[in-house]
């Protein structure tokens, strides 16, 4: 069956809603459809002058702003895919995903440049980039939902990141599914206090597009900040995270949520009972997500009339995914597995992480079970899968780390439960002597890890729990430390 094939989404916005504000920013400032393509397309054959052709693989490192945003357009136009790289991450880390995903150009702001010491050559800022002259090419006019668009990095079990390369149509059917679940109305403006660089963030980005839909863009998360845009931009959707919700409600005291915000998508991890019994007492619109970068954001969602009816769940398959529970135990408990066209094809060049697949089906790694209505409720996020303010962390890179220090000859890393993170990474470790301190763990996982990935808390052991062919069992090392 030939692919699918169609008008470029911002050529084809633009030519239907020109004047519609496509993004609007914190300091006041808006851009129309029409000016958004305008600037996506000189951008695009300024990156052309710059090397840049079709399939070609380019980096963007930076924090929400509209540089970072025309310039995944202008991508776009030119058929090549954008690798999003999360800021955070440390010069290791990011070297790291430079070599794996084969980048051909790095594009940057001035300040991370300059902040980030990285082994690669070819790396331009913004600024650097809009004065390069214009190579004036045929642009893209058509997109193939079969061509790839993006790749994201998501951690594995091994402790390496994998790389997830989406298509075209793999956002395509998530901003479908999405709109199909929550409804458009004429007056929708999207909330985007997430990272751009991350599947959540990236996809209200599109759906802006797709729908012909305003996305408000925060640069970062800032809690004042963010209640004061939702009470005074007429924000309808908003897209959050645990801590968001958190703070959020903190932030209302005894005041009720404005009337215009019809939804709070919740992505990101699980609710607290106590959070979601003041969710349940102020009525607040909150609609709780599963969802991961493998598959282009949500793919399991509760609709409107059921927000509340069945809090606590992640909802139902979107239309036309499919999601179910595999090798349940007597608790109905077992593995999520999920199917749809919003699932990506593959992650690149790992033939061993494509094991997961099978006849279509995404084996997630995550536990849950479905209720006799076929609610998806999720036990626990990938096993081992810690959650710290929005961000994955997994335990596996951490241990990594460790055990590359002197003296330390076994590490076992999970969460903990924290009241403003959800949780935190801590670590039970088994030293050869007292000379392995906190100080010198932290001193040499500073260097290589993400600040959000170094352990809070150490706890040091004469042993770990391990079975019979070595696996370390959390669960038990969890428990033990929890007495």
């Amino acid at each position: 069956m030939p692919a699918i094939t169609m008008q470029h989404w911002l050529t084809k916005r633009a030519e239907l809603s020109p004047n519609d504000d496509a993004l609007e920013f914190i300091d006041g400032s808006k851009i129309t459809f029409k000016q958004l393509q305008e600037k996506s397309e000189i951008v695009a054959k300024q990156l052309a002058s710059a090397g840049v052709n079709e399939k070609y693989r380019v980096a963007i490192l930076s924090a929400n702003n509209l540089d970072m945003i025309v310039t995944i357009h202008a991508l776009s136009y030119l058929g090549a895919v954008a690798v999003m790289l999360n800021t955070r991450l440390t010069n290791e880390e990011l070297t790291y995903q430079l070599q794996a995903a084969n980048t051909f150009l790095l594009v940057t702001t001035e300040d991370l440049r300059v902040k980030k010491e990285l082994d690669f050559s070819n790396i331009m800022t913004f600024s650097e980039l809009v004065k390069q002259p214009l190579l004036e090419i045929e642009l893209v006019e058509e997109i193939s939902l079969d061509d790839p668009f993006t790749m994201m990095f998501t951690s594995g079990t091994t402790g390496l990141p994998k790389a997830v390369l989406h298509t075209y149509g793999n956002h395509w059917w998530s901003a479908t599914g999405s709109a199909l679940n929550l409804g458009l109305h004429d007056n929708d403006k999207w909330l985007l206090p997430l990272p751009i660089f991350h599947i959540g963030g990236f996809s209200i980005l599109q759906r802006s597009v797709i729908y012909g839909m305003t996305a408000f863009v925060m640069e970062k998360y800032d809690a004042e900040q963010f209640y004061d845009v939702i009470r005074n931009k007429n924000i309808t959707i908003v897209s959050l995270v645990t801590l968001m919700l958190r703070q959020l409600v903190e932030s209302l005291g005894k005041a009720e949520l404005p009337s215009h915000v019809r939804c709070l998508l919740l992505g990101g991890g699980s609710v607290p009972e106590d959070l979601l019994s003041v969710v349940q007492n102020k009525s607040l619109p909150l609609f709780q997500s599963y969802g991961m970068t493998e598959t282009s954001s949500q793919i399991v969602t509760l609709s409107a009339q059921d927000a509340l009816r069945k809090l606590g769940s992640s909802g139902k398959a979107l239309f036309p995914a499919q999601v179910k529970v595999i090798n349940s135990q007597r608790d109905n408990v077992g593995e999520i597995l999920v199917k749809g066209p919003m699932v990506m094809h593959g992650y690149d060049a790992n033939p061993k992480a494509n094991e997961s697949f099978s006849d279509g089906w995404l084996k997630t790694g995550d536990l849950g079970y479905l209720d006799e209505e076929g609610f998806l409720y999720v036990v626990e996020r990938r096993t081992d899968l810690i959650i710290s303010g929005g961000e994955n962390i997994y335990p596996t890179e951490i241990e990594s780390k460790l055990l590359q220090i002197p003296g330390v000859s076994d590490a076992g890393v999970y969460g903990e439960r924290d009241d403003y993170w959800g949780e935190v990474p801590v670590a039970s470790i088994v030293r050869e002597n007292d000379k392995v301190t906190e100080e010198i763990i932290n001193e040499t996982l500073n260097s290589s890890l993400a600040s959000y990935k170094i352990p809070t808390k150490y706890y040091f052991v004469d042993t770990l729990p391990r079975n019979a062919s070595n696996k370390l069992m959390r669960h038990q090392l969890k428990n033990k430390t929890n007495e």
